[in-house]
């Protein structure tokens, strides 16, 4: 899956300070013994906006947190986690190390959700970064930073990250184990001994991956990153997305920043191709991988079933599974209403369906077929060159020897006779 199977609005969520909360905070104060107040003439006491317990004002403070985002800007230049303003920055600053982030920028933007009692409060930060060797571009996205004063002095600490912006990077977002080859990199959110043999099974899944696309594609010098995070909420808030939005979905390839033009990672949903043999899970990174290698992740020119039957192909190609697993939903849905009229468009690419996967089945087939009628390396032409820019009609005239129209009726052909 590419990012560009998706369309759903992406808004960022704004912490708003709750009543409550204010009551909560005007308690403690009170049996703290610190409460300054003066009586209004209705009778109503008024507690003045400071920070419980010093005399700090509950006000957001740029230059403070200006000062302390320059600081973590050198921390991770020089690689020094120490150095970090805050718990939250000295783990980025650490995992920033392992990615060897370079071309690293942090810029206050403005406050997302309103001062809390203790005087912390986030806000949107421009963030600029690139992991060096394997990202070609700079991803560019505001994320969501969480500010707290530090005792009694002017100074403020980075504490947390999420919350504001649109996105929030795995690297922000906790611990990482990083697994790399010269051809490889994977990111994985945990750490410890159980994190640590998880990322050992992407790497090597990684490995076979670039080899897998290999026997089909030409791919001089790949650079493939996998991302995974803690689960599905921590894809989700990687890609900006709503809850529930990537549930049933594997895998997907698209850019770190949603932009056009930044890195372009594999991020994997852990809640289902965790629950994958290996086998299935090979499958899902193989696809995703010829994603990468051939530069789709936003491309606009492929028509779905051409962009994900061909993925499948790749991935699929020699691996000895019967059809009973590989096209087990398409040929139920066969023997049940008959061949699709039409090759899986945009509206047959719904990962919210009851029947998600089968488009996917017949998509493959599809290119299985023109693989068998006009042989691979046709079938690789015809997708390279709709890919840039050339008419599937007269591409598939030229490469296959048939209109769009006349592979139809072969494909839906094919599909009948398969599912007797």
């Amino acid at each position: 899956m590419t990012a560009t199977d998706r369309s759903s609005s992406r808004g960022a969520v704004r912490s708003l300070l709750r009543p409550g909360l204010v009551a909560g905070a005007l308690v403690l104060v009170l049996a703290l013994g610190l409460l300054a107040w003066r009586l209004h003439g209705n009778g109503t006491y008024v507690v003045p906006a400071s920070v419980a317990g010093s005399d700090r004002p509950a006000v957001e403070q740029p230059a403070e947190a200006a000062a302390a985002l320059a600081a973590w800007q050198r921390a991770i230049a020089d690689r020094r986690p120490d150095a970090a303003p805050g718990s939250a920055a000295r783990t980025a600053t650490r995992n920033a190390g392992r990615l060897r982030v370079q071309d690293f920028t942090a810029r206050y933007v403005a406050p997302s959700g309103a001062v809390a009692a203790d005087g912390s409060w986030t806000a949107d930060v421009a963030l600029t970064w690139r992991f060096g060797g394997v990202d070609a571009t700079t991803a560019s996205e505001e994320v969501g930073v969480t500010f707290r004063p530090v005792g009694e002095t002017p100074a403020v600490e980075i504490s947390g990250f999420g919350g504001g912006g649109d996105r929030l990077p795995i690297w922000l977002s906790g611990p990482v184990e990083v697994r790399r080859t010269a051809e490889t990199m994977v990111v994985l959110a945990g750490s410890g001994a159980a994190a640590g043999r998880t990322a050992d099974r992407y790497d090597a899944l990684a490995t076979t991956a670039v080899a897998t696309v290999r026997r089909v594609l030409p791919w001089p010098h790949p650079n493939l990153v996998i991302e995974v995070p803690a689960d599905q909420a921590g894809l989700e808030q990687m890609m900006g997305a709503t809850s529930g939005s990537y549930h049933g979905v594997a895998g997907v390839t698209a850019t770190v920043d949603g932009s056009a033009h930044g890195p372009v990672h594999v991020m994997v949903n852990p809640q289902v191709i965790g629950g994958l043999n290996s086998q299935g899970a090979q499958i899902v990174l193989s696809h995703e991988a010829t994603h990468d290698a051939t530069a789709v992740a936003d491309n606009a020119t492929l028509p779905p079933w051409l962009l994900e039957g061909f993925a499948d192909y790749v991935a699929l190609r020699d691996v000895p599974l019967p059809l009973s697993t590989t096209a087990r939903q398409i040929l139920a849905e066969v023997r049940q209403s008959g061949a699709p009229r039409h090759l899986p468009g945009s509206a047959e690419f719904n990962d919210q369906s009851d029947a998600f996967g089968a488009e996917y089945e017949a998509s493959w087939l599809a290119c299985r077929l023109l693989a068998r009628i006009g042989g691979e390396p046709a079938l690789v032409r015809l997708y390279d060159e709709v890919r840039d820019g050339a008419a599937l009609e007269a591409t598939m005239r030229r490469e296959i020897g048939l209109s769009v129209t006349a592979f139809t009726a072969r494909w839906r052909q094919e599909l009948t006779g398969l599912a007797r």
